[in-house]
């Protein structure tokens, strides 16, 4: 069984590397979205370069690839708790660190809000009541929408029967919020 769980987490890595706003940008533009903008390979990014189709397509992809990686790691690992976490931790590295990209990737939020629809759903309107709240107070996006994905972890506490959805989540909040502090794919000089 420990070689299937290898192979699953392995799976979801792999998944993760399909970065979405990088093939849609490529496809629709013809450029690399790591530079443009602020260089980061997210829907965003990839909305203030493409519009709202960019955002969208982007959205469907890194939702979809989060998705398939979990249902399918909990329907052959039957359910296991801490396989399925480890799955979508490795979905959100693959994200963030793509190896066909050379590790250029994405802030990973969209990747973190799916897998924690799947995993904890209740926690998905938590987050969204805060950082519709955060963003009628300050008219911004970042900080009330870093606030509102702290709520996760803290909501799956409460409502979640397994802590190794809330450990999980907890880790991959500390990802993305760090992804955002450090700036991990500092923006390359635009060839244009």
């Amino acid at each position: 069984m420990e070689i299937l769980y290898f192979f699953l987490i392995l799976f979801s890595y792999a998944l993760g590397c399909v970065n979405g706003a990088y093939y849609v940008t490529r496809f629709l533009s013809g450029k690399d979205i790591r530079h443009y903008g602020s260089g980061n390979a997210g829907a965003r990014n990839a909305g203030r370069l493409l519009g709202k189709k960019g955002f969208f397509f982007t959205l469907f992809i890194d939702i979809s690839k989060t998705m398939v990686a979990l249902i399918t790691a909990n329907y052959l690992a039957n359910g296991n708790d801490a396989v399925l976490a480890a799955s979508a931790i490795a979905v959100l590295l693959g994200h963030f660190f793509p190896v066909q990209l050379r590790f250029h990737g994405g802030k990973g939020v969209v990747v973190f809000l799916s897998a924690t629809l799947y995993l904890v759903p209740v926690a998905i309107l938590v987050t969204g009541v805060v950082m519709g709240t955060g963003y009628m107070l300050f008219r911004r996006f970042t900080i009330p929408g870093l606030a509102a994905l702290s709520t996760i972890p803290i909501t799956s506490f409460f409502f979640s029967t397994s802590w190794t959805y809330t450990v999980g989540l907890f880790a991959m909040l500390t990802a993305v919020i760090l992804s955002h502090i450090i700036n991990l794919h500092p923006s390359p000089k635009s060839s244009t």
